[in-house]
């Protein structure tokens, strides 16, 4: 395989194993062994596991990025794109593999001084919430940018809760009462 195949092999490998299992809980040699290559050729691409949590969490923002738009850029204009984000959510929730949000469940298992892993998923969120502030401007304008940057962050921590909760309570309820607050903010 070439270079960049193997390593992107190894970045979707440690994302199911980081994902279904943990951080903590997936070792090295787990990786090694499910990807099926030599201890060599991780350490060729990755220096350490952190260096690989950082991959993971780039590649499962990446693909979720691009889902979450394409998603929402099918729902109507106005509202319904701020409301597409918890059909979204819905959708996440009915896949098999569901376990909620890597960031959060990544985050919950760092020690306290990892600030490589934690500032990544804070520039993950913040790119997330300047993406819930650019669907208010075109959708939902509140005609001033503090506003817009208000309502945005509600419906972040309406969304970021609803992932969690359902992870929780392994249910949809709270991804719905989620949507019903959002209907009620933008209403």
């Amino acid at each position: 395989m070439k270079h960049s195949k193997v390593r992107q092999h190894i970045i979707e490998t440690a994302s199911n194993l980081f994902y279904r299992n943990g951080y903590n809980l997936t070792g090295i040699n787990e990786i090694i062994r499910e990807a099926g290559i030599a201890k060599a050729t991780l350490y060729n691409h990755f220096a350490s596991k952190e260096d690989i949590c950082l991959a993971y969490l780039q590649y499962k923002n990446e693909v979720f990025r691009n889902d979450i738009k394409d998603f929402v850029n099918e729902a109507n204009n106005g509202e319904h794109r701020l409301y597409a984000l918890f059909e979204f959510l819905n959708k996440f929730f009915d896949q098999k593999d569901f376990n909620g949000c890597w960031c959060l469940n990544t985050v919950a298992e760092l020690p306290h001084g990892n600030e490589r892993i934690r500032n990544e998923i804070q520039t993950q969120k913040e790119s997330f919430i300047q993406f819930i502030k650019e669907l208010v401007e075109n959708n939902r304008n509140q005609n001033s940018d503090l506003e817009n940057d208000r309502l945005a962050k509600k419906i972040y921590l309406l969304y970021e809760s609803a992932i969690a909760e359902s992870k929780l309570h392994q249910n949809k309820w709270p991804i719905e009462t989620g949507l019903s607050l959002c209907k009620s903010l933008v209403a």
